[in-house]
This record gives C-alpha cells, structure tokens and sequence, in this order.
C-alpha cells in the first residue's frame, strides 16, 4: 500500500473515521446477505445462494476489521516497544485469506457445474427475483467499494483498503451471478452453463486480489524495505541539511500504516554534543512531518574524519 503522506490526523480521528467507514460496510453486508438468501432460497438459485455466501464472508471481515483496528492504534508499551502497528498487518493477512478460500471455493463449485453440464445434466433454472437481486447487489457493493478505498486511502489503512477490495470482489461475484442467471432465465437451458463458467471467471479475479494482498503483507511482515523511491525521498531530506556531510547504513520497514526508518548521518566533528543532538532532532521532525508522527526514526550520529 502506498502511504498517503498529504493527510496527517491524529489517532483518534483516524479510528473515528476506519470504524465509521467498516461499520456502514458491515450494514449493507449484513443487509445484502439476508436479502441474497431470502432470493436464492425462493428462486431455487444455487448460483445467489453461493454469493449470499461470499457477502456473508465480507460481513465477518468487516468485523475482523473493527477488531484489529482498536488494537493496533494503541500506543507502545512494555511488550511492543514499535506499538501495535503490525496487528492491522495482521487483519489484512486474514481478509486476504478469506478472500482466497471464497475464491477458491467458488471456482470449484463452477468447475464441477460445468463438467456436470458437459456430461449430460441438465442444470436447474432460477427465478428472476435472483437476476434482481444480482443486479442489486453489484449497484450496492460498487458504491460501498469506492467509499471504502476513498476513506482508506485518505486514513492510510492497509486493512480499510483491503477491505474495499473485498466489496469489489463482491461485485464481481454479483456481476458473474446476474449473467449466469440471466443467461439461464433468457437464453434457455442449453445456456445455463453461463453461470458457473461465469462463477469460475469471476473467481479468477478474486485469487487474484487475495494473492496481491497477501504478497503486500507477507513482505511486511519479512521486513521487507521500503521502495527505492521513498528511501531516495528519505535521503534527499536528511541531505539537505547543510551540517549533513553524508548518509549510509539506510534501513527501512513498514510497521502496519507507519515506517521505520534507522541510518548513520555523518556531521563536522568539532560541533558540540548539543548542537548535534538538535540537528538530528530538526532532520527527525521534517521527516515525520512527511511521513506521519508514528514515524519511527533512529539517527546514529558519527563525526566527519
């Protein structure tokens, strides 16, 4: 995820504001799942019934999400002396997870419907109350996914954006189902196949976004550093300090949404001790004034030889 680095609020806020945004997305979850099933049970539609799953899937991430979310906004303490950051990391592995297991389940579930249509059987039709409620749902989780990723981005949640992207893969799932069902209820019954192959297409794209948040989370987790962008960003700022003679030993990581940031700064020897000390501390505030107060910094001091 990229930091957004324009908009700096506090920790309170921004939780104000990730609770708000996951607790409207958990509604119309919750709201959609009942309504999927009610349209799936009556309509006879295994296809409706299947996304009225995967909403449900999305209402216990909304929940995941509310959850983790408190935890990693408090503060450090004894045992996490880089405060709680990488529990948000965490929330995001399992929606990440979730979002796999459903896409995986829907593609077997359309694999084995297509390969019983191609030997012979005759797939069921559904009703048109499911082909509505298909239509409904993709309106619905479509303006749920970009207020969602709006409100992420703006608060710098990995966890919030992961979690738009699981409205959208909703969506998907919603637009695979309305021309599954579509197809079955206009086209005829040698057309029913439309809606599992539908299904495993719409899977693919869900595997795809599972996998793509889950490498985002693995490489945090491993430590990985930032871009070379953000530390070429980085070093330009320390540099342009005038009593900076040089900079090495750079080491980056993300901490759920902050960095971490650790380098040796090179200054003239004969400045006293405590004029060295408030030039680190000016480089450590213009770097936390770009990337956030929860930035962690460490500044290895060495005289220039």
């Amino acid at each position: 995820m990229h930091l957004e680095k324009e908009i700096i609020m506090d920790d309170k806020q921004r939780e104000k504001e990730i609770y708000k945004v996951t607790i409207i997305g958990g509604v119309s979850n919750f709201l959609l799942l009942i309504f999927k099933f009610i349209a799936g049970t009556l309509s006879h539609s295994s296809a409706m019934i299947a996304d009225a799953v995967h909403s449900l899937s999305d209402f216990a991430t909304d929940i995941v999400v509310l959850i983790f979310v408190k935890i990693s906004n408090k503060p450090q303490d004894k045992s996490h002396d880089y405060g709680h950051g990488k529990f948000e990391t965490l929330a995001t592995v399992i929606i990440g997870l979730v979002l796999f297991a459903v896409g995986t389940g829907i593609f077997i579930s359309g694999f084995k419907k297509v390969y019983a249509s191609l030997h012979g059987e005759v797939l069921e039709s559904p009703g048109i109350l499911a082909f509505w409620a298909a239509i409904i749902s993709i309106a619905v989780k479509e303006a749920v996914y970009k207020y969602t990723v709006l409100k992420g981005k703006k608060v710098n949640s990995q966890a919030v954006v992961a979690n738009a992207w699981h409205h959208r893969s909703d969506a998907f799932s919603s637009i695979g189902t309305a021309l599954g069902i579509g197809g079955a209820i206009f086209l005829g019954p040698k057309w029913r196949i439309l809606d599992p192959l539908a299904a495993i297409i719409v899977s693919c794209f869900i595997l795809g976004i599972s996998v793509k948040l889950l490498k985002e989370c693995i490489n945090e987790l491993l430590e990985k550093s930032l871009s070379d962008e953000m530390e070429e960003e980085i070093l330009n700022i320390v540099k342009s300090f005038p009593q900076i003679k040089d900079a090495h030993d750079l080491r980056t990581r993300k901490i759920g949404n902050n960095i971490a940031v650790e380098m040796h700064i090179l200054m003239d020897g004969n400045l006293s001790l405590k004029e060295s000390h408030q030039y680190a501390t000016d480089i450590e505030d213009k770097l936390k004034k770009q990337f956030g107060e929860g930035t962690h910094i460490s500044l290895h001091v060495e005289p220039l030889e």
